[in-house]
């Protein structure tokens, strides 16, 4: 048994909490709002999070970090990843030297370009630094239905660590090192995301659906690896999987807005109606950063970018997606 501090009470951090305290841990679930950590300590459920599901009664809940960080085996970042700096900034004088801070969030900071495993390790630089993703709706986790992640770590010893923790008969856990390949897949995809939405909401079908899938999972890879990602790694959970479930399921928020934005909503119109953190909105701008500081080309995460930020029309940029310049699929596939 482990003690485990679980920083963020969103859905995702909710379903962890309770994943890792029916695994037989120790859990405290740190929520930054004391409202919300009051409902959570009376009613062990937040509603307007994860409706429908209770969390164990022995899962201790507060809203001081100074009651969640010190004493833990083992921390769990699970913040949005818009505040995962400043959150990590609060914990560092609580962290001691090794401590094993694993990051549940997804996004690339705008304005640095860094991950959220990068930051952890800028503002708290005592801690070790993990990673999770994967297809793993929290709804769905919640429930204990099956579910497969991937655990990214620095060193095997460590990730095997957490696969022991992790892991349990619905929730099976693969370990990697390729960290930098796993937090691009999980934060890019929320931008493939919101393209797949908005083409539902403008009524496009299967086809439209599938080519955003395969040609964004390009994307994704085309930047990841240049970043120093493997390419087998945007082949597997974090990169296919993840964009898979995230593109095709109404348990995504990213895919929930792009509906609306597809429908008529204005960026700011849609997030308002999901009323969760839209993570692709915040990691489009930042995407498309990398794009030009690395040099690789991203049509479809450009055109959302358009979309979200300058107004462009959906329509119009579906145009300027299909009459692009004729192309080949794979050019390391060579003619007879």
């Amino acid at each position: 048994m482990a003690k485990i501090g679980v920083i963020g009470a969103g859905s995702w951090g909710l379903a962890l909490s309770k994943l890792l305290y029916e695994n037989g841990n120790e859990v405290t679930l740190w929520s930054f709002l004391e409202s919300d950590a009051e409902l959570i300590r009376t009613k062990h459920e937040l509603e307007s999070k994860l409706p429908g599901v209770k969390l164990p009664e022995q899962i201790r809940v507060t809203s001081d970090l100074a009651e969640a960080v010190p004493g833990q085996d083992l921390l769990v970042l699970v913040s949005p990843s818009a505040v995962v700096r400043e959150t990590a900034k609060k914990m560092r004088p609580l962290v001691l030297d090794g401590m094993v801070i694993v990051n549940a969030a997804k996004g690339i900071e705008e304005g640095t370009l860094m991950t959220m495993t990068d930051i952890i390790e800028e503002e708290i630089p005592q801690a070790n630094a993990a990673v999770i993703s994967g297809p793993s709706h929290a709804e769905e986790v919640a429930r204990s239905m099956p579910t497969t992640i991937v655990i990214g770590a620095k060193d095997e010893a460590t990730a095997r660590m957490l696969q022991k923790l992790f892991m349990s008969p619905v929730f099976r856990v693969y370990i990697s090192s390729d960290m930098i390949g796993i937090e691009l897949g999980g934060s890019l995809k929320n931008v493939i995301a919101l393209a797949a939405g908005i083409a539902d909401g403008m009524g496009y079908g299967d086809n439209a659906k599938a080519a955003l899938i395969t040609r964004g999972i390009v994307e994704i890879a085309r930047l990841g690896t240049k970043m120093g990602g493997h390419f087998e790694t945007f082949c597997g959970l974090t990169g296919i999987g993840d964009l898979i479930v995230t593109c095709a399921s109404m348990h995504s928020r990213n895919r929930r807005a792009g509906i609306l934005m597809g429908q008529g909503y204005t960026m700011e119109e849609a997030m308002k109606e999901v009323n969760m953190v839209v993570e692709g909105v915040y990691s489009a701008r930042s995407a498309v950063a990398l794009a030009r500081k690395y040099d690789v080309e991203l049509p479809i995460i450009e055109q959302v970018n358009k979309v979200l930020f300058e107004g462009k029309d959906p329509k119009e940029a579906v145009s300027a997606l299909m009459l692009r310049d004729m192309g080949v699929e794979n050019s390391l596939v060579p003619w007879n």
